[in-house]
C-alpha cells in the first residue's frame, strides 16, 4: 500500500521538505502542523511578508477582503483566496491553492496548486500537488465515538490522533459531495466518484466508482 510519505508526494517546496523528510507517514506531518509553522513565522521565509499578526504571505497572492483568516498561517505565492472563505489557524498553502467560497480550513497542508473551490471541510488533513475538491467534498477528521484515528491499511496503524481528516496525494481528484471520512488516504493520481463514502485507502492510479469498486486508469 502507498501510505508512506515518499510514496504520496513528489515535489516539496524548500520551506517543507525538512518537515516532509522527518516524517515516514503523512499523519506525522499533520501532528507537526502547530510546531513547524510557528517556527518558520519565528525564522520568517524568503519572498514572505506579514500580512497580519501571525500571518505571512508570499507575492503575488490574492485574498479577498472578505476572507476570514486567522493565525497562524502560511499563504503560499499565488495563491487565491476568495470572497467568504475561512481559514481557522495552522495552516499552510503552497503556490497557487485555491481556498474557494464557504471554505473552512482547519490545521491542514495545501501543497502547490492544490484546490478547495467551493463548500469545502478541510481539517486536519494534507492536499498533495494539484489535489482538487470537488464542491461540497468534506474531510471529516473525527470519528463518531470520539476514539483515536486508525489508518487502516495492509495492517492497522495507530496514529495517536483522535482528530486526523484525509490525506491526498499529488493530483488526486476527489468528485462533488464525497465524504473522506478519518484516515482516509487517496494515492497519487487517483480519482474518486461524486457523493462517495471513502474509507481506508484508494490505491495510486485507479478510479474509485463505489466503495466496492476501484479499478485501475488505463492509460
Amino acid at each position: 500500500m502507498s501510505i508512506k510519505t515518499e510514496d504520496l508526494f513528489e515535489y516539496i517546496p524548500p520551506h517543507l521538505r525538512r518537515l516532509f523528510e522527518s516524517c515516514e507517514y503523512p499523519w506525522q506531518i499533520v501532528a507537526r502542523i502547530s510546531e513547524y509553522i510557528n517556527e518558520m513565522l519565528r525564522n520568517g521565509i524568503v519572498g514572505y511578508s506579514l500580512y497580519s499578526d501571525g500571518v505571512l504571505v508570499g507575492k503575488g497572492a490574492s485574498i479577498s477582503p472578505r476572507a476570514h483568516i486567522f493565525p497562524p498561517a502560511i499563504i503560499g505565492e499565488e495563491c487565491e483566496i476568495r470572497v467568504g472563505a475561512y481559514i481557522r489557524g495552522n495552516v499552510i498553502l503552497g503556490r497557487g491553492a485555491v481556498v474557494g467560497n464557504s471554505t473552512e480550513l482547519k490545521n491542514c497542508i495545501l501543497l502547490d496548486g492544490a484546490q478547495a473551490p467551493h463548500y469545502n471541510y478541510v481539517g486536519d488533513s494534507l492536499l498533495g500537488v494539484r489535489a482538487h475538491l470537488g464542491a461540497g467534498a468534506i474531510c471529516s477528521n473525527l470519528r463518531s465515538d470520539g476514539r483515536e484515528v486508525i489508518v487502516r491499511a495492509d495492517t492497522d496503524y495507530p496514529t495517536g490522533m483522535r482528530k486526523l481528516g484525509a490525506i491526498l496525494g499529488d493530483n488526486a481528484e476527489i468528485g462533488c459531495g464525497c465524504v473522506l471520512n478519518p484516515g482516509t488516504i487517496v494515492g497519487k493520481n487517483s480519482r474518486i466518484y461524486p457523493l462517495t463514502s471513502v474509507r481506508g485507502i484508494v490505491p495510486p492510479d485507479c478510479i474509485m466508482k463505489s466503495p466496492n469498486e476501484i479499478v485501475r486508469i488505463e492509460i
